[in-house]
């Protein structure tokens, strides 16, 4: 069997099979091989995240919203005193990140949870300091937008933050630009042809946008750059993150 990324990675009919799935079952039968993939959120992203955000601190509770196989954990484990909890629709997802994160804590760790549900109906009361996200917007549609930012606004306690990357986008006629354009394009003929839907776009989360749509949701939002992800030739930042701030008890 031929497989990609990786001598562990998936096989091509494994991913085949995925990208013919509906997108919660796709990730199911990705799990086992996701942190083998180039979809796996790199150590360098959480690092450069977790720099920008301790000086925000402390922090108690922590939130990774769509939290697949845990990277994200991994990293609020590190910046949160009291309890770190996973969330994700993907019971395969789901499991992979028990494995990791939920077995062997030492004295003095954070507690660490996870819960399946959808993003869209968080089940949560405002008990979170900190959420964070990492690598799951292109799974929502823009007009879901709005819903999502408010299901996290309602799971933060008053003064919590939602914190999140965003890189800049590629120059028109770069290399990259046609490349997500292509990729997208190709997912919207697939979702036309196809059912069950695979939602996953790259450009569907453009800054303004977002922006917005945290407003609306009730957040303060700033702009941090993240200079351990490097600088574009204009000195721009080539990422920067995102944190979205719910308005302090009065």
């Amino acid at each position: 069997m031929v497989t990609v990324f990786s001598p562990q990675g998936p096989t091509l009919r494994e991913l085949a099979v995925q990208a013919l799935s509906s997108t919660e079952h796709g990730y199911d039968l990705l799990a086992p091989a996701f942190d083998r993939t180039p979809f796996r959120t790199p150590a360098v992203v959480l690092d450069a995240v977790a720099a920008a955000l301790r000086p925000l601190g402390p922090f108690d509770s922590g939130l990774d919203v769509c939290c697949g196989t845990g990277a994200g954990i991994g990293m609020l484990r590190e910046l949160c005193g009291q309890r770190v909890v996973g969330v994700d629709f993907s019971a395969g997802m789901l499991g992979v990140a028990r494995s990791a994160h939920c077995t062997g804590e030492a004295p003095g760790d954070p507690a660490v949870h996870l819960v399946r549900a959808d993003a869209r109906r968080l089940p949560f009361r405002p008990a979170f300091d900190l959420a964070v996200s990492f690598g799951a917007f292109g799974h929502f549609l823009p007009r879901e937008r709005p819903a999502l930012f408010r299901q996290v606004h309602g799971a933060l306690r008053p003064g919590g933050r939602f914190a999140f990357p965003i890189g800049a986008p590629p120059k028109v006629f770069s290399r990259g630009y046609w490349a997500l354009l292509g990729f997208d394009a190709a997912m919207r003929v697939r979702n036309a042809l196809w059912r069950p839907r695979f939602i996953m776009y790259y450009r569907t989360f453009p800054l303004a946008g977002v922006l917005n749509d945290l407003a609306g949701a009730g957040f303060a939002v700033e702009l941090l750059p993240l200079p351990g992800l490097g600088r574009r030739p204009d000195g721009a930042p080539r990422a920067r993150l995102v944190v979205a701030r719910r308005a302090a008890a009065r």
